[in-house]
């Protein structure tokens, strides 16, 4: 949902969730970058090794891929590179291997763990075998 400020439907959708669901759920600013896309990063082992730009569809704010955004080829600003330098220690401190962040303007607005998605479009744009980079970083930890 994007609501705009003062709007009246807060409380309601805020009711609404919370008869609906049991878990917690999250909120964040409506940022307008947004509709020149959403960088997906993906980093093995804690370092970037491919990206996307998810651009939504003129009918949503929504960027993702099965909701009807498009992936565009893209290389990193230095925003973005500084801010896996920031958090791609940590990710490897903790064993994540493949990790998704998403990055709008200047700001990570999710970090994937679970399901990245991006793979094979990055692989199709630039050629990256993030699938093999994966197995790769896996072996090394033996």
């Amino acid at each position: 949902f994007h609501l705009a400020d003062g709007d009246r439907n807060l409380t309601s959708l805020l009711e609404m969730f919370g008869q609906l669901f049991k878990e917690p759920f999250i909120a964040q600013r409506y940022l307008k970058d947004v509709r020149a896309g959403d960088k997906r990063i993906i980093l093995i082992d804690g370092e970037p090794v491919g990206a996307i730009n998810r651009v939504p569809s003129e009918t949503d704010a929504r960027s993702n891929m099965h909701v009807g955004g498009r992936a565009e080829q893209s290389k990193l600003t230095p925003r973005e590179r500084e801010i896996c330098e920031r958090i791609g220690p940590s990710l490897k401190e903790r064993g994540f291997i493949l990790v998704g962040i998403d990055v709008i303007g200047d700001y990570m607005t999710e970090i994937n763990v679970t399901s990245p998605t991006g793979i094979r479009e990055i692989q199709r744009f630039d050629g990256t075998n993030i699938a093999a980079l994966f197995w790769d970083a896996v072996e090394a930890k033996r």
